[in-house]
């Protein structure tokens, strides 16, 4: 009998034992993948049945946040400034989750924080609110500037703070109303998701192009062409000299490059930089800096890697890593090879070929210059406080990378300066204030040969001081309507943009 009870007693035990074990591995090891489980809607619907922390601009306006609603969901998502912000904010939605800061920061803004939850003791037994209110980066007055510069012209403006890395504007057309997805009529949300999710992916407008789109930089890439040339070369901004030509035939090819709108153009680097040289950056590339120095300086300046900003899914800006084996070498000093693709590796040097980059990677360039060659991390979040005003966290200034020694991030300085005041980013030019400019006129693809993007980047700052704004604006092509250039068609839009920044910032 006591035989039998003990054996009772230890099945008992055990079963226990491996209840407690199932328990503790349902609860702390699998707990993020049952949360995240699509079909497990109880966290959904506990997200939606608690307010959660506004979205606020570095200005004070609110651009999201909870509204106390009737009905199964307590709570919907808005938007109040509706299209505006939607490519920073992302969505929060009922049946398509969360893009954006909404879904970078979601822990934060739903008060899921361990550090947010239990402050206390007392936050044990006690059911408070611990969402977080979330200030970002971004300049209500400079977002509408940079909308209305754009108007409805398919493209970006992206402006930053080079000496921290804070984006102030973040603005791509088309945009669309992300309150529809936070909104708890849910049939209307299923619609517009349709609706938008049968369009191209080009013309879909909850495609954040800023930094989830990747275009061809044209000679805006230059810069990156030239910052090789300085670092790893014996190159200067006046030496060497190149011909004054028409055309650039790559070593390996009969095909000649031709400059835009074939005019001629030659001479030094800083010559080159200023009238946007074709000819000049091509043989730049190809016979002087060659490969190897211009894939490693596009890769300090970001390209080939996924630039660290607090947004999801960022895109990857391309340069590309192979142009085949070596087959002979240029009359350099010292030789540089000649590869299989070297006349790919002359039209990669302005721009072209598989050469990509997001509107947020071509700001960067021009930051990393404003910024005496250093490149800091972009962000978009600046603070986070409970819903008391105290204060829970702060964004700290970080260093990415160190792309350029100060001499030459000057050199370069001292180019895009002039390129404002007399080369073709002329209006750029901004009267009272340092400003510095490089434009871009990019190719769409082969078959469209007629049609072309329109870039510029540049900086901006008072003449006594540092560089305070960095920009990339781009205005994309429109099938059959011809040329964009960056000195016609972005060079004023991202001007508009900028002379409202300075009037911010106090220096105009």
């Amino acid at each position: 009998m006591n035989r039998n009870i003990r054996i009772l007693g230890v099945a008992l035990i055990l079963c226990f034992v491996a209840l407690f074990v199932q328990l503790n591995r349902i609860q702390i090891f699998q707990q993020k993948e049952l949360q995240e489980n699509p079909s497990n809607m109880r966290s959904v619907i506990r997200d939606f049945n608690r307010e959660r922390g506004e979205i606020i601009t570095i200005d004070g306006e609110i651009i999201a946040k909870s509204l106390k609603v009737e009905g199964q969901l307590k709570y919907e998502r808005t938007y109040p400034y509706g299209d505006l912000y939607a490519h920073s904010t992302g969505f929060f939605s009922f049946q398509y989750g969360a893009d954006g800061l909404e879904r970078y920061y979601n822990d934060q803004l739903a008060g899921q924080k361990e550090t947010q939850q239990f402050n206390s003791l007392k936050d044990i037994f006690t059911v408070t609110d611990t969402s977080a209110d979330l200030t970002i980066t971004l300049n209500h007055s400079l977002q509408e500037t940079a909308k209305e510069a754009l108007g409805e012209r398919n493209g970006s403006v992206v402006v930053v703070d080079p000496r921290t890395g804070a984006i102030l504007a973040f603005w791509s057309y088309p945009s669309y109303d992300p309150s529809i997805f936070g909104s708890s009529d849910l049939q209307a949300g299923e619609k517009a998701w349709e609706e938008y999710s049968s369009l191209p992916s080009a013309e879909d407008p909850r495609l954040p192009k800023m930094y989830r789109e990747i275009f061809f930089p044209g000679s805006t890439f230059k810069l990156v062409t030239a910052s090789a040339a300085l670092t790893s070369t014996s190159a200067t901004l006046t030496q060497p000299e190149f011909d004054i030509r028409a055309t650039y035939t790559p070593p390996l090819t009969t095909f000649p490059l031709q400059n835009f709108a074939g005019s001629t153009c030659g001479g030094d680097i800083l010559e080159g930089l200023r009238v946007s040289c074709n000819t000049t950056f091509a043989e730049l590339a190809a016979e002087i800096v060659g490969a190897e120095s211009l894939i490693e300086t596009s890769e300090k300046f970001g390209f080939n890697q996924l630039p660290p900003i607090d947004l999801p899914s960022p895109a990857e800006s391309i340069f590309p890593d192979d142009f085949g084996n070596q087959v002979g070498e240029t009359n350099a000093e010292p030789p540089i090879p000649i590869l299989e693709n070297t006349p790919a590796l002359a039209q990669s040097g302005i721009g072209q070929f598989n050469v990509k980059s997001t509107p947020l990677q071509m700001a960067l360039v021009a930051a990393t210059i404003a910024n005496d060659g250093i490149l800091m991390k972009p962000h978009l979040m600046n603070s986070f406080t409970d819903q008391n005003g105290e204060l829970i966290e702060a964004y700290k200034p970080l260093i990415w990378q160190s792309v350029l020694s100060r001499q030459d991030a000057l050199s370069l300085q001292s180019a895009m300066e002039i390129t404002a005041t007399s080369g073709t980013a002329t209006n750029l030019a901004i009267p009272g204030v340092v400003v510095g400019g490089k434009t871009g006129t990019a190719q769409v693809d082969a078959d469209r040969p007629d049609d072309t993007h329109g870039w510029i980047v540049g900086y901006a700052g008072p003449k006594d001081g540092e560089s305070t704004l960095a920009i990339a604006v781009i205005v994309e092509s429109v099938l059959g309507q011809g040329q964009l250039t960056g000195g016609t068609d972005a060079a004023p839009i991202a001007k508009e943009v900028l002379l409202e920044a300075l009037r911010i910032q106090g220096f105009l």
